[in-house]
């Protein structure tokens, strides 16, 4: 990237990749990449080589999250250079061929935009996910597709955060977008949700191709909720769980969650509030996948992220 006279230059986007399957029982992406893999017409673009990919392809086939671990979490640097040996996960091993194919991982070989998609038993609607607040690529990108689909919502949720590390199967990319669209359960297709996907993808394929054609993006500015916290349940000394979320926060992705509110109930009807400093706004309110990770949702603080004015070098 380079800046001439406050707008930044940027290559043009020639290599993208869209992953489905990443976790293996959301259903929208994996059906969407089988799509395409076998007629790609839809998303290919002018000039762009676009290329539909099955991330996790055991998982796929046994429609489970993962095989071994979580395949979206396994992109750090430990793991993409860590020796070749049948002892290796099978996320590993395949987080290492998914970077031998679209990276290596931060470097100037790497894929331009990858986009991974995702569904979640929440009620989020359809979120775009951003990894960094400097990537005014992916900021114009989302300010373009929030406005394709206006007057429906598209929150973006900013995943950056000094100690939540999420190592993801996108981050191999130089732009790396997530889509994560619900509610829908997990091994079962919606079609509300998977159109909701498709036309999302539509929007950010016809950006990159506006954008390699020449067309300069003004300045603009994001609305996002910054990730903040994640919050667990209410447990027992065994490490049980003893509540549910509170009804009145249960589907309220995205709405304020404000110091005194109802945030879970215990078993016996008792209810424990929500006691932190200031309002927040949840989001992934009881995602069935995150049990396992010891967490009931994840808080958020919004903000807005002004991204200058972008066109091709």
């Amino acid at each position: 990237m380079t800046s001439i006279s406050n707008v930044s230059c940027f290559n043009e986007a020639r290599r993208v990749a869209i992953f489905g399957g990443t976790h293996g029982n959301e259903m929208s992406g994996i059906t969407l990449v089988n799509l395409w893999i076998k007629n790609g017409k839809e998303i290919q673009r002018k000039g762009v080589e676009t290329k539909p990919f099955i991330t996790n392809p055991r998982a796929v086939e046994k429609c489970t999250r993962y095989v071994d671990t979580d395949l979206n979490r396994a992109f750090t640097t430990e793991n993409l250079s860590a020796p070749s040996g049948d002892d290796l996960p099978y996320e590993v091993k395949r987080a290492q061929q998914i970077n031998e194919i679209f990276g290596p991982k931060g470097s100037p070989d790497a894929y331009d935009v990858i986009f991974d998609l995702h569904n979640t038993t929440s009620n989020m609607g359809c979120t775009l996910i951003l990894e960094s607040s400097k990537d005014h690529f992916n900021l114009q990108m989302m300010h373009y597709i929030k406005k394709a689909i206006a007057p429906d919502s598209c929150p973006v949720l900013l995943t950056e955060h000094p100690l939540l590390k999420y190592s993801t199967s996108r981050s191999v990319a130089k732009h790396p977008i997530g889509l994560e669209v619900g509610p829908q359960p997990q091994g079962v297709l919606r079609s509300n949700i998977f159109e909701s996907m498709r036309v999302v993808l539509k929007h950010a394929l016809d950006f990159i191709e506006l954008f390699n054609e020449g067309l300069e993006f003004p300045p603009c500015s994001v609305d996002v909720f910054r990730v903040w916290d994640k919050m667990d349940y209410p447990r027992d000394t065994n490490g049980n769980i003893i509540a549910m979320v509170h009804p009145n926060l249960q589907d309220c992705d995205w709405e304020p969650l404000n110091p005194g509110d109802p945030m879970f109930q215990m078993f016996d009807g008792t209810t424990v509030r929500y006691e932190g400093v200031g309002t927040v706004y949840p989001t992934f309110i009881n995602e069935a996948a995150y049990y396992e990770k010891q967490q009931a949702f994840v808080t958020t603080r919004r903000e807005t992220l002004v991204a200058g004015a972008i066109k091709k070098a």
